[in-house]
């Protein structure tokens, strides 16, 4: 494996599956599979997931909620995601633990960065939610912050599509992927790859970013592989 340690980015979105909002069991169970089948290999894997299939913070506050209650709210809600992806991967035996920074005892454990060494280093698959635990931040920048924390390799950021294109391939048939890219041109090309706190933290780190789509079955294996899936940007 290239990878020995990795963070897992995943959208709230892409747990929809066919579904207009909430969970989808058979999404959430092929993910879980996927997993499993790293985690047999012995890779380390943290999880960051979004909750925007529940609720976005920023459409909350777009129609005239508090901003700060509305970004909880979304940190609640990928509690909620973390709590069924926990449950998906305990079902096929696979050791996992949620942290969330949100102080929630009964359903979690508080997010403790040498805890969550610890878990990895005894082959537990962890799960960061709740975001930083602070309003005004993505779960894109909990996902570079906490990937940072445990000195993972990688962030793997798992979408639905097969990497970065210079514009939006399900717009325009004739869009153009990238194999790779340098932190710098992913900023002059004006490319929307995280919001900008969270790719400027990651460049600072010199933390790589693969791009891939997850929901083709076994990628997430070949990515970790080093195998020539989605886009790199790096340094």
């Amino acid at each position: 494996m290239k990878y020995s340690r990795i963070l897992l980015k995943l959208s709230g979105e892409a747990l929809m599956g066919s579904q207009s909002y909430g969970i989808d069991p058979k999404r959430i169970g092929e993910y879980a599979e996927e997993i499993k089948q790293l985690h047999n290999e012995g890779v380390e894997i943290a999880i960051v997931i979004g909750g925007g299939n529940i609720f976005r913070g920023v459409s909350g506050s777009s129609e005239g909620m508090d901003r700060v209650q509305a970004d909880y709210m979304g940190m609640l809600a990928t509690v909620i995601n973390g709590l069924a992806l926990q449950s998906a991967l305990e079902r096929i035996e696979v050791p996992t633990r949620l942290q969330t920074a949100l102080k929630v005892e009964a359903v979690a454990e508080p997010y403790i960065k040498r805890k969550a060494v610890r878990h990895l280093e005894k082959n537990r698959v962890v799960i960061f939610s709740a975001g930083t635990g602070n309003p005004f931040f993505t779960t894109d920048s909990a996902a570079v912050l906490r990937a940072i924390e445990i000195n993972a390799d990688v962030i793997l950021k798992g979408t639905r599509v097969d990497g970065i294109y210079n514009e939006d391939p399900e717009k325009n048939k004739k869009a153009i992927k990238f194999d790779s890219l340098s932190f710098e041109e992913v900023l002059k090309r004006g490319l929307k790859i995280m919001d900008t706190t969270a790719f400027t933290l990651s460049q600072e780190n010199n933390l790589p970013i693969i791009v891939f789509d997850m929901n083709t079955q076994g990628n997430l294996s070949k990515v970790v592989r080093g195998e020539n899936i989605g886009t790199r940007v790096d340094l």
